[in-house]
């Protein structure tokens, strides 16, 4: 099967976003140039670390000596996006592996994103993905993007400060460590 890429070079919009109520929800990352929305799922976790490892080629990019790529240190304001996913949230695939880069020729960070693979099918050849995605964004749009995402995060369910785990709405039996 040829692999389909979904590519997106200067985005118009690029978010993380939720779908569901805390504790059930789907991590969604959007993406839209024009009318064309790819929204790929994503588990919390991936979102959450998406997030730091943004920060963390921004600032590292920073500290390079008179900042070349005029990297903001903060989120610029004027981009920063509250919006909620655009709807309707129609899953291209549900993410497995990402990776991150930098591209020093369009000062972008990129974005990448492939779909789960099931470890259980035996492959006698190796088969190309079905689907990809490739997002390259400006760093103030990355940054604004880190800085959401982590909010999105942070809204979930409040944690036990005993035993570190989600409350639930209906109730928490905590079991404290070394009980």
């Amino acid at each position: 099967m040829p692999q389909i890429v979904h590519e997106f070079v200067w985005p118009d919009r690029v978010v993380i976003g939720t779908v569901g109520l805390p504790g059930e929800r789907t991590f969604y990352l959007q993406v839209r140039s024009g009318a064309r929305i790819i929204s790929i799922a994503l588990e919390k976790q991936q979102s959450a670390l998406l997030a730091e490892k943004i920060d963390e080629i921004l600032d590292q990019l920073i500290t390079f000596e008179g900042n070349p790529f005029s990297i903001p240190a903060t989120t610029p304001i004027e981009l920063v996006d509250n919006d909620p996913l655009e709807q309707p949230v129609a899953e291209e695939f549900r993410t497995g592996s990402m990776s991150l880069g930098w591209d020093p020729s369009t000062v972008q960070v990129v974005i990448e994103a492939y779909p789960m693979v099931d470890e259980d099918e035996e492959l006698l050849e190796p088969v190309e993905a079905a689907n990809a995605l490739l997002v390259r964004i400006p760093v103030g749009t990355a940054r604004a993007f880190a800085k959401r995402t982590r909010e999105i995060v942070g809204a979930g369910r409040p944690m036990c400060s005993l035993c570190g785990y989600p409350i639930d709405a209906d109730g928490h039996t905590c079991t404290v460590p070394g009980d």
